[in-house]
């Protein structure tokens, strides 16, 4: 990765070529670029989503090397309760033997509950957590994973997220846990973005729609983590936003860069009888990652990666929790 302060500036796609043609654009306004950072510097970070088990683990760490695609988190999205003890266990150290951040995502949530209101048109509460029982299973998981030394949760559910944040106020889990907000319940404003991050949310997932305009925006009023799909799975509009990477990370930074796969099957949640798609998404995954990286080489933006190893926020904005003084 490019990190020598005194390479040429950053140049956008075409730029050159479209500039002698007499078709530049005008020049970046510097009040667009975020203000905000990673604690202990960087502007980005990565992230590969969708790594279900210890096999999907092991195929994304050995591309990665073979890619030389740096990671600072994999993320899961069956879920705690699909993964055994040994499971999580084995995910757990494979991914602490290179210093990158495991998430996995918390408890029951819309699709994988009796309520109907999900499967309507409206398509209802969506992913939240339906009722009590719902919540206390997130909370169940939470538990267990931070037990087994999970150090990252993923949510989709407010409740949820301030009942964890409760919870790690109190002590019931870690201090240093770490609150993901799933993709699948992501703001799109800059007042709502603010409220997740007041409600306890480390990186907050948006969804990979929002203009670059509406990344400025909530850099205006938020410094909490963002978390973006360069590529996003199909169900949640199989956008791609390749030749923006260097323009979301300006706009949005701090940010995750998540590399999401389109045109590919489902996998939650996953099973063995999904085996062979989860392998090769999996390794893919870490292939878009390294076009994404290229790119940002080739425009001479590729500075300013956050160091590998990071994974806390930084000081963010919390709702008082009451009895905490």
């Amino acid at each position: 990765m490019t990190t020598d302060a005194s390479v040429t500036a950053a140049r956008r796609p075409g730029e050159q070529a479209l500039t002698a043609l007499g078709l530049g654009a005008p020049a970046l306004d510097p009040a667009d670029a975020s203000a905000h950072s990673f604690p202990g510097g960087g502007k980005w970070r990565t992230e590969i989503p969708s790594c279900e088990g210890p096999e999907a683990l092991a195929v994304v760490l050995k591309e990665s090397s073979r890619l030389d695609v740096p990671i600072h988190r994999i993320s899961q999205g069956s879920g705690v309760w699909m993964l055994t003890d040994a499971e999580i266990t084995e995910m757990v150290d494979a991914t602490g033997e290179r210093d990158i951040e495991l998430c996995l995502f918390t408890g029951p949530r819309g699709t994988w509950d009796i309520g109907g209101s999900v499967r309507s048109d409206s398509r209802g509460a969506g992913l939240r957590a339906r009722g009590h029982d719902a919540v206390a299973g997130c909370v169940e998981d939470a538990v267990r994973a931070t037990e087994l030394g999970v150090k990252c949760l993923l949510v989709a559910d407010e409740g949820v997220l301030w009942t964890l944040h409760r919870a790690r106020e109190a002590g019931i889990i870690p201090a240093d846990t770490t609150l993901k907000v799933s993709a699948l319940i992501g703001p799109v404003n800059p007042a709502s973005y603010s409220v997740f991050e007041h409600l306890g949310a480390d990186s907050v997932n948006v969804p990979s729609d929002l203009t670059l305009d509406h990344l400025t925006e909530i850099r205006r009023v938020s410094g909490a983590p963002l978390d973006m799909y360069i590529e996003a799975p199909d169900d949640l509009g199989g956008y791609i936003r390749m030749y923006e990477v260097a323009e979301l990370i300006r706009r949005g930074a701090p940010v995750y860069l998540k590399f999401g796969l389109s045109k590919a099957p489902g996998i939650y949640p996953w099973g063995t009888h999904l085996r062979d798609v989860t392998l090769n998404t999996a390794k893919e995954r870490v292939r878009r990652g390294r076009l994404a990286l290229d790119l940002l080489a080739r425009h001479g933006a590729d500075g300013d990666m956050a160091p590998l190893g990071s994974r806390l926020p930084g000081v963010l904005r919390r709702f008082p929790v009451e009895g905490s003084g």
